[in-house]
């Protein structure tokens, strides 16, 4: 029986490609670092210091700390205050950047869908960015926490690994007291999404991107539009899911 279903948030459940979404991000950070050092090294801090907060899997240490402490060492800045004052930058300059992204009409179907159901939904977003952030692109998406009680949103606060790392899905099952096998991955990312869920025994659903195509050896569960998702559920396609795994 499928007891949980893990929503990626970029491209899957909020058009934001992050080709276009990362160049205005990192210069208005830029901007904002200005009072700290010159924008170009503080951004390239920021990078850096992100690589090395996907590298580190040290269930001890959350993100948000493995972040912050190569920052510091990079930059020699007292990451306390700037994590403090970059909460401002979040609140307000972020929002500029909703420009960028597009709503799916049929995000909100899919989440209907879902709490009607019972099931335990989690907003399986990459988690390098703080909540607040994340908060503000599932309003963009018309998926807000204020209308949702998802079981799980996963942030740079709360997670100890990133994606693609199979340990980040192990957590996120481990926090809903999910198995795998009662669980369905949905994603556009082949890499970060798709691959590391499959391999860990979740069922997953490919948002095919135009121009996408997937690698010879990679068969997901199923794949097409988020709206085809929607069609799925409500003809009763998990309910098949679990006969399948039970045959």
């Amino acid at each position: 029986m499928i007891k949980a279903i893990l929503f990626d948030l970029d491209d899957t459940l909020l058009g934001n490609n992050m080709d276009d979404f990362l160049p205005p991000y990192f210069t208005m950070c830029g901007e904002f670092g200005r009072r700290y050092l010159p924008p170009e090294k503080f951004t390239r801090s920021l990078i850096l210091a992100s690589r090395a907060m996907v590298e580190d899997v040290n269930p001890a240490v959350t993100n948000n700390e493995a972040f912050w402490t190569r920052f510091s060492e990079l930059t020699g800045l007292d990451s306390h205050q700037v994590e403090t004052e970059i909460d401002s930058f979040y609140r307000n300059e972020f929002e500029q950047l909703r420009e960028v992204t597009e709503q799916t009409p049929v995000a909100n179907q899919v989440m209907n869908w879902c709490f009607a159901q019972d099931l335990k939904i989690v907003i399986a977003t990459n988690p390098m960015f703080p909540r607040r952030a994340v908060e503000a692109r599932l309003y963009w998406a018309g998926v807000p926490v204020t209308h949702y009680p998802y079981s799980l949103v996963t942030t740079i606060e709360n997670m100890h690994a990133t994606k693609p790392h199979q340990v980040y899905y192990r957590e996120i099952l481990e926090k809903i007291d999910c198995r795998p096998d009662q669980a369905l991955m949905a994603g556009d990312d082949i890499v970060n999404d798709i691959e590391p869920a499959q391999k860990l025994g979740l069922f997953t659903y490919w948002i095919e991107l135009p121009g996408a195509e997937l690698p010879d050896d990679l068969k997901p569960t199923a794949q097409g539009s988020l709206a085809n998702l929607a069609q799925r559920l409500n003809g009763g396609w998990l309910e098949t899911l679990a006969l399948e795994k039970s045959s």
